[in-house]
């Protein structure tokens, strides 16, 4: 991991440090052999969720740590470094708790945010159609009031946890009117009509379960609904700005791991007499690497920080998780590269690295879309002038 991680408190130090522990603990003597069998670690998720791991970056009051999002991303950077699946899991689970967390009513906070922060019911997030997926406002899944009611019918894909899910937080169409059309509801997994399809079959996080989710008549009260009517593009919007910084802190773990694998074996590794290390050609391969690596990182923080003074950070978020996620891409690519023959093989993990980085650059939108969302902000910000805000 890097040399130095600066953490505002003694208590953050202590998170990490637990953090590493239960990734070599309970973590890294499982994450080959789920991948390789594709097998969902629902119970790591209990475990996590025990240690307090789940709930950091939410209010003490909810049942969560009351962490800022600085400490929260340094968590999973951890963790992503030994098993990205999971780390992947953890950002959507706060993702599914988020629109609750801060939209919800106070009995709807105290009803199920304490079990949901606590790792005892594990969440997903309904958004995505096989339609509109970069465009979340064109989303057809419809809830139709029924008395005390709604009733839903669509399709959500690309859920993760589908089908392992205690609950989902769904988007669904209340109204035709576009964008302001669209409302929030939580939905448990027993709700008779909601059904998942078997998980894609994927080319890496395969310890991750990726399902379509079916709803066929599934009746949720109104009280399930999160935030008013016609508030759930909002609610989403606000939500992904987080989950993005979740997955540029996985990205930047994922690429650590990788360039940690890649050092080690450069140094144990000798041709014409000397370890590969000491070949400046390279050396240099993984002077870029750490390069690209600590970028990433830096620019996560910066957003995270924002985001803690409660800034404006949607802009910054893109950033993130576009320079991040390209970063995390280059930086597995290297380290096959410099394994050689041995990179390409299932024996070395930096294969699967490799496979798991391609997916960063694609969910929580696209980098196409992050690029879309820096541009327009561009646009709209006098090129992107800095502001200036004063220390607290």
């Amino acid at each position: 991991m890097p040399a130095t991680r600066i953490l505002p408190t003694e208590e953050a130090v202590d998170l990490v440090e637990l953090t590493r522990t239960l990734a070599a603990k309970e973590l890294a003597p499982r994450v080959a052999e789920a991948e390789a069998d594709a097998a969902f670690p629902r119970e790591v998720f209990r475990t996590l969720g025990r240690s307090g791991l789940l709930g950091l970056p939410f209010a003490e009051k909810d049942g969560g740590a009351g962490q800022p999002y600085e400490v929260y991303l340094q968590v999973l950077e951890e963790i992503a470094a030994v098993w990205s699946s999971v780390a992947v899991g953890i950002s959507v689970h706060a993702l599914s708790c988020l629109p609750l967390a801060r939209f919800g009513t106070d009995e709807q906070r105290g009803a199920w945010l304490p079990e949901m922060l606590a790792g005892e019911l594990l969440g997903a997030y309904c958004l995505s159609e096989p339609h509109a997926g970069s465009d979340p406002s064109a989303l057809r899944t419809r809830a139709v009031r029924d008395g005390d009611d709604y009733v839903i019918n669509g399709t959500k894909a690309w859920t993760t946890h589908g089908g392992y899910a205690d609950f989902y937080t769904v988007m669904a169409r209340t109204s035709d009117d576009g964008g302001h059309g669209i409302s929030c509801f939580f939905v448990p997994a027993c709700t008779p009509g909601l059904t998942a399809d078997p998980p894609e079959r994927k080319m890496g996080l395969t310890g991750s379960a990726t399902a379509t989710m079916r709803f066929e008549d599934v009746r949720v009260p109104a009280e399930r609904r999160i935030g008013a009517e016609g508030q759930g593009l909002k609610i989403a919007l606000a939500s992904l700005d987080c989950g993005r910084l979740g997955i540029a802190a996985v990205a930047t773990g994922l690429a650590q791991g990788a360039l940690d694998h890649a050092v080690r074996y450069a140094r144990e590794r000798e041709t014409f007499g000397k370890p590969i290390i000491e070949h400046q050609g390279l050396a240099f391969v993984l002077a870029d690497m750490s390069a690209a690596l600590e970028s990433a990182r830096a620019t996560a923080l910066s957003a995270a920080r924002l985001k803690d003074r409660d800034l404006p950070f949607t802009r910054e978020a893109s950033i993130a998780k576009l320079v991040a996620t390209d970063n995390a891409m280059k930086v597995t690519t290297d380290a096959v590269q410099v394994l050689g023959g041995y990179g390409y093989t299932r024996d070395f993990p930096v294969e699967r690295y490799m496979r798991e980085a391609k997916v960063m650059q694609i969910f929580e939108g696209t980098n196409q879309i992050q690029r879309l969302v820096i541009s327009r902000a561009l646009d709209r910000n006098d090129g992107g002038a800095l502001t200036v805000v004063g220390k607290e």
